[in-house]
């Protein structure tokens, strides 16, 4: 790569850093990723592996909510079988719609995710609405409440019989978020090093809490898990909110699928990378949970802050340390996933067209996609500093499975559409239709029995991005500003096109 292209003859996605609009057969060119010539093109490398894969999975889908606060479905559904059985569930359904996504991402072979999948399967608008929801919201809220997360177990480990100082805490999630995005874009390698370890980590952790769970049993202390169904809610809304609160802690099973063109042998590794990874998953938020209830009542369970913590105070002794150390690396690890995917669907829109291109350019040195990496991050600090994101857990959930049944459906559709389309894997069409019918039943469910007004706020920004789409996208209007700082960011971070011509 020659010093040149940084002076301005690059060629750029959509023009001068404008915003350009897909024709039908343009997006169904998305079938397969740009194919840059060998030792011309800065593009990414397939640097994940198997192990990687699943690594990335686990890792960003245990984050600090099994140990932290899993009384959300205990309490949702009130009794300790009906809780149980939403964690089985919760899994399943992850499991079925990685499954689909399995197909999606063998079909097409882009980094992306629901981004790609809707831009071939359902056509532009609806790529772009959520290319605009995730980008802005999504994405950067979840890296945000993640490190904030972290940043209360550590400062709390430094601080005795008060309440750990939210300007402290805000500032280390600040730096959290800083050097979790440095990693990044160091190198994919180091990234994926860094998710391998704190993996390992938390997984250690989950042994320690099932092992003692397992001695309490064998002990036999049965007499909360024996309560059964006792006290089930009958409320549809509260099991669908239940869900909702298990599926926050499943949510991440889609993310091997947002870095589809860095992993090695995709059409193999990521059907089982993801049929590894969730089953490990569900198996252990089982686990977990029924190690808990082995040793604290569920009235105790709905009582705590830190679960894990509890748990460790009661059955670990001395060692009780342990159980802050593995939620603070657990949390580590989830918040470097996050930013890991996070950044490749920005990447991913910006290639092509959907948002501004610098966010689609790549390290010349490093092949990160850095400018998406950074964009992710400044908006994560700014929801951080703002300290208004606790809402946006309520309707996490509730937007995110708008997106997940229109990629099922995206799916079904190109079952139909792209009948001879390459499938190397290929799920029995009764999952994505499952899948589908159950997001629309976890949409509208609560909106029926109990409307929140979160719901209407997150309606509100999906039903704002085709107001964005239609100037920017569209028409093609681009400010003139555009062009001249995409050439300053592009100078300034050091990144080129993942293709362009000589």
């Amino acid at each position: 790569m020659d010093g040149g292209h940084l002076n301005g003859s690059v060629q750029t996605n959509g023009g001068s850093g404008q915003l350009s609009d897909l024709s039908e057969g343009e997006a169904g060119d998305v079938l397969a990723p740009p194919a840059p010539d060998e030792g011309n093109a800065t593009h990414l490398e397939r640097r994940v592996g198997l192990f990687s894969g699943v690594a990335l999975i686990v890792g960003t889908m245990i984050g600090s909510g099994i140990f932290v606060s899993p009384k959300g479905v205990l309490e949702r559904t009130g009794s300790v079988g009906m809780c149980l059985v939403v964690w089985m569930g919760c899994g399943v359904l992850s499991t079925l719609g990685a499954l689909a996504y399995a197909e999606l991402g063998t079909v097409i072979p882009s980094s992306g995710a629901e981004y790609v999948y809707l831009l071939v399967g359902l056509g532009n608008l609806p790529a772009f609405v959520f290319s605009w929801v995730c980008s802005f919201v999504l994405k950067p809220s979840m890296l945000a409440i993640i490190c904030l997360s972290f940043a209360e177990y550590l400062v709390e480990a430094f601080v005795e019989e008060c309440e750990p100082p939210a300007q402290v805490v805000t500032l280390v999630g600040v730096l959290t978020i800083g050097g979790i995005t440095f990693i990044n874009c160091f190198s994919v390698t180091l990234a994926t090093k860094v998710q391998n370890v704190f993996t390992a980590a938390k997984l250690i952790a989950i042994a320690i809490i099932v092992v003692g769970g397992m001695y309490s049993l064998a002990e036999g202390n049965t007499q909360y898990l024996r309560q059964g169904f006792e006290h089930t809610t009958s409320s549809v809304s509260d099991v669908a909110t239940a869900f909702y609160s298990g599926l926050w802690a499943y949510d991440g099973w889609n993310n091997l699928n947002y870095v589809t063109e860095e992993i090695k042998n995709p059409s193999r590794n990521l059907p089982l990378a993801i049929i590894i990874g969730l089953p490990l998953v569900t198996a252990c938020y089982l686990l977990v949970n029924i190690s808990y209830l082995a040793v604290m009542s569920p009235i105790e369970l709905l009582q705590s802050d830190a679960v894990a913590v509890t748990f460790g105070n009661r059955i670990l002794g001395v060692m009780a340390w342990l159980m802050p150390l593995a939620v603070t690396m657990s949390t580590f690890g989830a918040a470097n996933g996050t930013c890991f995917t996070s950044g490749r669907l920005c990447y991913a829109a910006a290639r092509q067209g959907h948002l501004v291109d610098i966010l689609s350019y790549v390290h010349v040195r490093r092949l990160t996609p850095s400018p998406a990496l950074i964009f992710n991050a400044i908006i994560a600090i700014a929801m951080i500093v703002a300290g208004d994101i606790g809402s946006l857990i309520d309707f996490f959930s509730f937007t995110v499975w708008i997106f997940y049944g229109m990629a099922m459906a995206a799916l079904i559709v190109m079952r139909r559409t792209k009948p001879d389309a390459p499938r190397p894997y290929k799920v029995p069409i009764v999952i994505p239709w499952l899948v589908l019918f159950m997001s629309i039943y976890l949409v509208v469910g609560p909106i029926i029995d109990a409307p929140q007004i979160e719901y209407l706020y997150a309606l509100g920004f999906v039903l704002a991005g085709p107001l964005v789409y239609i100037p920017f996208v569209h028409y093609k209007w681009t400010p003139a500003f555009v062009g001249k700082t995409t050439l300053f960011f592009q100078k300034l971070l050091e990144v080129v096109p993942t293709s362009y011509d000589d």
